[in-house]
């Protein structure tokens, strides 16, 4: 209520209470209340202040998942209209509890725009928007929704895990998800969510972008409530009608988290271990024994044209050394080995859908297909490699200050070595390239390795590596079936890398000569005591 309200029905109640003639005085009343009820109805819900602030320009002004960015994403903001959502301890079909809603106002949507809120908001706050959500659709006006008893999961182990990966391909989870669960089934390309968006099927080997968690239970409870809105379905009716029992459906859960590591820790600096040999291929055995570092990468929002929806989200590197030849093996999740064909459907739908540069209306339908590039991969170097020296701009260089770059792309499967001085402007080196290359794919996964020998010919042209030293290293990379090409695609800011430097022969003989020193200076003491013992015992002996 205005103050102005307030005070006009206080004047109002006042001239009631006083006035000689009752009927004037009841009209003089009734005509002041529509005005304080408007004032009343007009005062804004406490949680729109916070929403038009931080969440109307994904979701919309009124809920419709339709702000002004929403162009830009894959897959859509929420619309809060609908009353349809994805993570909810409720069955498919029936609304989130409010405790439902502010685990994601909380926790964000890993793999999704949506961020973590519990840092930036107060509690108070937090309780306002879940409030403030609920008015955008007349469903929540009825009874609070009832939470299904999920249980607890039952023990794990090889076996257990064995029996989940069964129950995976009985309940068909591969069509979808695909045999290694890296989002590259059959149906993936056709995937659309309930608004006919394209949406990806989750990759299974990144526990960390699970939407509402990546335990046993989360992961349950994903499987017993559906994802609704999305492909995602409920296996609930599969466990009451007895095509699977609730222990099996465990037992996916638990083969799922199996299938992901736990949630990688990003590190500045990454190790190239010394080795005797360098192996010849991306897939050698050697390779799974040689520490792998996570790179995460983002969407290439800087120069236009922009991509905000990349399909590479992070790189594993793994980095070996002879102290001749410097070796790399960069492995990444990607559901098609483009082009490909199977995947046109899904480029047309993102090519009409997702809007580039800082447009705000999704693009029209394309009069034409649009064509599959290849993917890619850029590794990329400052042309020299000084310690007290800022390494060029991370985004491909500039004409001034030039980067030595590494580019592969998949069709044809080829490296290019040369110089970068921006996304689109690449000069190759002339005469034979000194870098080769090994490139598999499999299961969704891409498997690149790079050699070169530690010294270049020409030092000018390309940066020696030199073992005991940091080198600036970034990357980039490409889906082109998701759209993405040479300047439109995944990004990294620059790392280090660090070639071990050999292990002297001092490090092994100094502790094993300290130690002989050690044992013989104590021989050494312990036999002058003892023949101190012998000397002052003697006459006595003697006299005895």
């Amino acid at each position: 209520m205005t103050r102005a309200a307030g005070r006009q029905g206080g004047r109002a109640a006042h001239q009631l209470a006083h006035c000689t003639h009752p009927l004037p005085a009841i009209v003089l009343f009734l005509a002041a209340l529509p005005s304080y009820r408007l004032a009343a109805q007009q005062q804004p819900h406490p949680g729109k202040p916070i929403y038009d602030r931080w969440c109307a320009g994904c979701h919309g002004e009124t809920g419709a998942g339709d702000g002004e960015a929403a162009p830009h994403m894959l897959p859509r903001p929420r619309d809060f209209t609908k009353g349809v959502y994805q993570i909810r301890t409720t069955a498919s079909g029936a609304l989130p509890t409010d405790a439902d809603l502010r685990r994601v106002i909380d926790e964000g949507m890993p793999g999704t725009a949506m961020p973590e809120w519990r840092t930036r908001l107060t509690q108070g706050e937090r309780d306002d928007v879940v409030a403030y959500l609920k008015t955008f659709s007349r469903f929540f006006q009825g009874p609070a929704p009832e939470v299904l008893n999920l249980g607890r999961a039952p023990s794990g182990g090889e076996e257990a895990i064995a029996q989940g990966r069964e129950a995976f391909q009985k309940l068909e989870c591969f069509k979808c998800h695909g045999e290694a669960g890296r989002g590259d089934g059959t149906s993936a390309p056709t995937l659309t969510d309930d608004l006919d968006f394209p949406i990806r099927a989750a990759d299974l080997t990144e526990s960390w972008n699970f939407n509402g968690g990546s335990t046993v239970e989360a992961i349950y409870a994903r499987l017993r409530t559906g994802l609704d809105g999305t492909p995602m379905p409920s296996f609930s009716d599969a466990v009451e009608s007895g095509v699977i029992t609730d222990e099996q459906l465990w037992r996916v859960s638990q083969y799922v988290r199996s299938l992901s590591e736990e949630p990688p820790r990003v590190r500045e600096v990454i190790r190239a271990a010394r080795t005797t040999g360098i192996p010849a291929d991306p897939a050698d055995s050697v390779w799974f024994q040689v520490e792998a570092f996570y790179i995460p990468l983002v969407g290439q929002i800087v120069r236009a044209p922009r991509w905000f929806t990349p399909s590479v989200d992070g790189i594993w590197v793994r980095a070996l050394h002879d102290g001749q030849r410097f070796a790399i093996r960069i492995s990444w999740s990607d559901p098609s080995r483009s082009p490909d064909s199977t995947w046109q459907e899904w480029l047309n739908r993102v090519a009409a859908t997702v809007a580039r540069d800082d447009t705000t209306a999704a693009p029209p339908a394309p009069p034409a297909p649009p064509v599959h590039g290849p993917d890619r991969l850029v590794v990329q170097f400052p042309r020299q490699v000084e310690e007290d020296l800022d390494p060029p701009y991370f985004l491909g260089g500039s004409p001034r200050r030039p980067v030595y770059d590494w580019r592969w792309s998949s069709n044809p499967d080829r490296v290019e070595e040369g110089t970068g001085m921006g996304l689109d402007r690449f000069a190759a080196s002339a005469g034979a390239t000194q870098v080769t290359h090994a490139a598999r794919f499999a299961r969704g996964e891409w498997q690149v390795q790079f050699t070169r020998a530690l010294v270049p010919a020409d030092t000018a042209a390309a940066p020696a590596f030199a073992p005991g030293y940091a080198i600036p290293i970034a990357f980039r990379a490409a889906d082109g079936s998701n759209g993405e090409d040479a300047v439109g695609g995944s990004i990294s800011a620059w790392y280090a890398i660090y070639l071990d430097v050999p292990t002297p022969g001092r490090v092994y003989v100094q502790p094993v000569v300290a130690a002989m020193l050690t044992a013989g200076l104590g021989f050494f003491v312990v036999f002058r005591a003892q023949r101190r013992e012998q000397r002052a015992a003697g006459p006595y002996s003697e006299e005895s």
